[in-house]
């Protein structure tokens, strides 16, 4: 991906994605609720922490910048929009794309405990 490309992604603010997280995993029949605990599980951010970072209109940079990820993120592999996670070599684009992953294995209906490694 080239430089221009990721920079527009880690400005990207996380309250601009996140509906689009509730929306896909709804679709699903899972719930903001699951939502919510799987980001809890990955970034340490509580639900009135979510909503303080959304509310700020944190960009994705700063977002993960704050986070504290889940001692087990290395756990979470295999391919997101065509790239192999364990391959992507900048590390704010791999914290990203755990997100992505874990908010996918929701829809797809995996169980929380199966996503929470």
């Amino acid at each position: 991906m080239m430089k221009t490309n990721l920079e527009r992604v880690y400005k990207m603010t996380f309250a601009s994605v996140y509906p689009m997280y509730i929306t896909k995993v709804e679709k699903k029949g899972r719930s903001k609720a699951e939502l919510d605990t799987i980001i809890e599980w990955l970034t340490g951010f509580d639900s009135t922490t979510l909503q303080q970072l959304i509310d700020e209109q944190v960009t994705f940079e700063e977002f993960f910048k704050r986070a504290t990820l889940n001692e087990n993120v290395s756990l979470i592999t295999g391919v997101i929009c065509g790239v192999r996670i364990e391959e992507i070599e900048d590390p704010l684009m791999k914290q990203i794309r755990y997100l992505d992953k874990v908010v996918d294995e929701l829809a797809k209906g995996k169980k929380m405990e199966k996503i929470m490694r």
